[in-house]
């Protein structure tokens, strides 16, 4: 565990972002960037123990921004903020260039990428080294642009860097397999790519908490890259008919050519450099579901 640093974490009222920044403001002053557009969030983070910091990352300048040893930058523009893509780029990449500017002596700056930035392989697992693609339009567009970004900056600065590809993140606040558990629950079909299977590596917020703050202590020149995803490979197909057992609902599950492929993460490298995950996806769903219906009785499955 990372003690007695300061750290600056982007993005920080963000499902993913708050957790990780949580768990660092326990032995470290933590430094929480957002925009705050819902202004609950700089409670929520001030509650936790996490300094609030004002800032959007279009245009702003980041000169002065607190000291930091450590960045953990998962700020970005994402949803329909990256429908247009000059914004989704300037966000997303160069915003990315200006803060590693700004933090060009830190000991550690991890860049949240994506498993989206992935073309379509088929019925294999996505290693680092395959092609990019436009599974999410824009927004991949954008976090493949910032990961060049981030490897030029490493290297002109000699900052060490860590970029992780962020895939099927899930818990009590959300992420895709929370959005499908909702969608068993409430009866709505669920639109998954027409393939054999639609694997995924979901991890769980417990796990990428610890991995999270991995990334940052592993952080190297030049940039490392890795795939950042649960251990254990499971079918969307899989875990909806889970859902359904444990709540006693049927899934409906509907196929269509124009849903977005399954991005299926090769963890080989991962599980080198930033270690295993430990909450296995049967454990991680139930409590996700106790989290979102605490009034609900599941059935006794395996």
């Amino acid at each position: 565990m990372i003690e007695g640093r300061a750290i600056l974490v982007t993005g920080a009222a963000g499902r993913v972002a708050f957790p990780i920044a949580r768990k660092l403001a326990e032995r470290n002053t933590v430094y929480g960037m957002a925009r705050f557009s819902k202004p609950a969030d700089a409670d929520k983070l001030d509650a936790a123990g996490i300094k609030p910091v004002r800032r959007d990352l279009k245009g702003e300048s980041f000169d002065d921004l607190p000291d930091a040893d450590y960045i953990f930058h998962a700020g970005a523009a994402v949803t329909r903020e990256a429908d247009e893509w000059q914004h989704a780029v300037e966000v997303n990449a160069h915003a990315t260039g200006r803060l590693m500017s700004r933090y060009r002596t830190a000991r550690g700056f991890v860049y949240c990428s994506t498993g989206s930035q992935y073309d379509y392989q088929g019925m294999r697992p996505l290693k680092e080294t395959d092609r990019p693609g436009l599974h999410s339009h824009n927004y991949s567009l954008s976090k493949i642009a910032g990961e060049a970004v981030v490897n030029v900056c490493s290297a002109e600065w000699n900052l060490p860097a860590t970029i992780i590809r962020i895939f099927s993140t899930y818990g009590p606040t959300g992420g895709a397999p929370f959005d499908r558990m909702k969608a068993v629950m409430e009866g709505r079909e669920i639109v998954l790519y027409a393939a054999e299977k639609n694997n995924y590596n979901p991890i769980f917020e417990d796990d990428y908490v610890r991995l999270g703050i991995r990334a940052l202590e592993v952080a190297r020149r030049p940039a490392l890259t890795v795939n950042w995803a649960g251990s254990e490979t499971v079918s969307a197909e899989e875990y909806c008919a889970y859902i359904g057992k444990l709540v006693g609902k049927t899934p409906k599950i509907i196929y269509s050519d124009k849903a977005k492929w399954p991005i299926w993460p090769d963890v080989t490298f991962m599980h080198e450099v930033l270690g295993r995950t430990q909450v296995p996806w049967k454990e991680g769903f139930r409590r996700m579901i106790v989290a979102t219906y605490p009034d609900i009785k599941l059935n006794d499955v395996d």
